[in-house]
């Protein structure tokens, strides 16, 4: 067959660029990163983000405490919203670098610590506070050896407090080892950082583009007892002799009043065969966020075989029910009625107005925006574009799509709505309620987390500019995007019922055991599809881990997504067959109870898990960010069961002749 011009030019045309860009490409280069080269001696400094503990849970600035500031001052790094968000503050250091230079360096001398100063030091250096350095967008890397095993953790700690009763001593000499990986640049190469911009070179300047990439960034932590009388005579940035680390407490540099503690460190460049792309790999392996593959492997095929038998034998029923009914006649078919199909004496009355019903209306729309997000943010995640070199940018992304997709929680809450009640009026109400139902649920919850991080001083405490920031874009983006969908709604064809509802209710037959038990306990279904992912994600988030594996958690959504459909449904047909037709709410529930499960194990995590947490305010915190989040699975859950429940309930009714 012969295609037609112009699709054979479009065809020619890919397939050049194709291979134009097969040999241009060099590696597959994370987004939001652009590699950086240097030169012989060029100065490299490294930047300081908030100091954090995974004991407290709360971040603060680098300079809250006595350290070498710049010579030409502190200066903070442009941050996205969910930096902002995240509590990270990223600031410039003094640390600064040479490429391909190994020297020691001396910084400063602090004057002599007050009793404020030495309070704050030791209080740190209890709780396990580390300080997070970043180099050319790396975060630096240290080695421990724990029962034998060798693991790699991010950034350094504080101090060192060898026991209870003891003096503190604080880390005052870094020993820095900076892998470098040989650059030569070739046709069009792309160079800068992320802050810097882009830039394009061509092959006249290919002897400026070689250079050294920085492909590993680790420290030694050191604690070095000097005499300030002699450190005092050197100005920053001076090369001193080189030392070693000290195996002997004597040698550490304690933590008192009126001592005056120096600041040094040493670099030491090693040329590596890792290539720029393959930089993050080290961190993305890291001991502590390695993800047991066969572990996770083994529950999704026993949920998939557990939702499949489930859903096998209700297909099964259901129509073996239909048939049967069918093929009777009339007569046959209301002594039918009477004696064997419970679910068809409710058709006057399974189509009636829920209790609640605009609440209902406003969760499952919110739900359906909740879902869209996640659902967006982790396939852009598993495809590369949210990596861990973007600091914040998951969390941007995951806002900016909620607001976009406000327009979907407009129209599913307002065509739901006109549904139930067969008319648009109202609709504005409803749009205006979805809008602002969980954005306020959870405005509430982070105005209280955050006068708690307020009265600590932390700097994951949201500034009240940022405040503003973010209740413009809720009433300027959010909310009218929101009414816009729900008058798209009022123009949308309502959903008709495919039967009439009789006017006086039927009297629901009593049970042996309340329904809301059996909801309950549906949730435990997709609990097990979530569980395993749930520790890593937690991990992740309260351990300082890195989380990479987006593409187990996409499966893991879809998984969620298949059983929490089929949970609803059996859970809906079996109250229809106990001649129960209030089935709407059961049905949002059916799913969205594993929430409940899912803030269970949070606690459950924080008690056996987080066994260093320490305080109330930091449980305080933990547990208000687990609420939140259990918030919005329950909406997204619940609407995932709702929706699937609802185009079960009108298909049936839809498929029997009834009179």
């Amino acid at each position: 067959m012969e295609f037609p011009t112009p699709r054979k030019s479009l065809i020619y045309w890919a397939f050049v660029s194709l291979v134009v860009f097969a040999n241009v490409s060099d590696g597959f280069y994370l987004p939001g990163t652009y590699m950086h080269t240097y030169s012989n001696k060029e100065p490299i400094f490294a930047k300081v983000n908030s100091l954090t503990s995974i004991e407290t849970e709360l971040p603060f600035s680098y300079y809250s405490l006595p350290y070498c500031k710049p010579p030409g001052g502190v200066k903070k790094s442009a941050e996205n919203l969910g930096e902002l968000l995240m509590g990270d503050q990223i600031d410039n250091s003094p640390y600064r670098f040479q490429m391909n230079v190994n020297e020691t360096v001396y910084l400063c001398t602090t004057s002599p610590l007050n009793e404020h100063e030495v309070k704050l030091l030791k209080q740190r250096t209890r709780d396990l506070y580390q300080v997070n350095m970043i180099l050319d967008n790396l975060p630096v890397m240290r080695f421990t050896t724990q029962n034998g095993i060798k693991i790699q953790w991010t950034g350094f700690p504080v101090g060192y407090t060898p026991s209870e009763s003891g003096p503190d001593y604080i880390i005052n000499h870094l020993k820095f080892t900076v892998m470098v990986h040989e650059y030569e640049g070739r046709g069009v190469e792309i160079i800068g950082t992320g802050e810097e911009g882009l830039g394009i070179i061509s092959e006249a300047d290919k002897k400026k583009a070689s250079g050294y990439e920085i492909v590993g960034f680790q420290v030694v932590p050191c604690s070095i007892k000097y005499d300030p009388e002699v450190m005092l005579k050197h100005k920053t940035y001076d090369n001193i002799s080189s030392v070693s680390c000290p195996g002997e407490l004597d040698k550490y540099q304690v933590i008192r009043e009126q001592e005056r503690i120096s600041f040094t460190y040493e670099v030491e460049f090693v040329k590596s065969d890792i290539k720029w792309p393959s930089r993050w790999d080290a961190y993305l392996k890291m001991e502590g966020s390695r993800v047991h593959w066969f572990s996770i492997l083994n529950s999704l095929m026993v949920i998939l075989f557990l939702a499949g038998i489930v859903f096998v034998i209700f297909l099964r029923t259901v129509r073996r029910d239909l048939t049967r009914y069918e093929e009777l006649d009339k007569e046959a078919q209301a002594q039918m009625n009477e004696e064997l199909s419970g679910w068809k004496l409710v058709v006057g009355d399974v189509f009636r107005e829920p209790d609640c019903s605009k609440l209902l209306c406003v969760m499952v729309g919110d739900g359906v925006q909740i879902l869209g997000m996640a659902g967006v943010t982790i396939v852009f995640s598993a495809l590369g574009f949210m990596s861990p070199a973007s600091r914040g940018m998951l969390l941007t992304g995951m806002i900016i799509l909620y607001l976009i997709l406000g327009i979907s929680a407009g129209y599913v809450s307002v065509r739901l709505w006109r549904t139930i009640k067969g008319t648009s009026e109202g609709w504005r109400s409803i749009s205006w309620s979805a809008a602002c139902f969980f954005p306020g649920i959870a405005f509430i919850i982070l105005t209280i987390l955050n006068f708690i991080l307020w009265s600590s001083n932390s700097t994951g405490a949201i500034p009240i500019s940022l405040y503003f920031e973010l209740f413009f874009l809720w009433f300027c983006i959010s909310v009218p995007l929101t009414l816009i969908g729900g008058f798209m709604g009022t123009k949308a064809e309502p959903i008709e019922f495919p039967v009439r509802t009789n006017q006086i209710p039927r009297e629901i037959p009593a049970r042996k055991y309340p329904s809301w038990l059996l909801v309950l306990g549906a949730g435990t279904l997709p609990f097990g599809t979530l569980f395993i992912e749930l520790f890593f994600i937690l991990s992740s988030i309260w351990l300082g881990r890195f989380y990479y594996v987006f593409g187990f958690l996409l499966v893991v959504l879809l998984l969620l997504v298949i059983v929490c459909a089929e949970v609803s449904v059996v859970l809906t047909y079996m109250h229809l067959c106990v001649e129960d037709w209030r089935w709407w709410w059961k049905a949002f529930f059916a799913s969205g109870s594993v929430a409940l499960y899912v803030f269970l194990y949070s606690v459950n995590y924080l008690v056996f898990d987080l066994q260093s947490l320490s305080g109330p305010v930091s449980a305080v915190l933990y547990l208000g960010y687990s609420l939140l989040m259990a918030v919005a699975i329950m909406l997204s859950t619940g609407t995932i069961g709702f929706l699937m429940s609802f185009y079960f309930v009108h298909y049936l009714f839809s498929s029997v002749k009834i009179d």
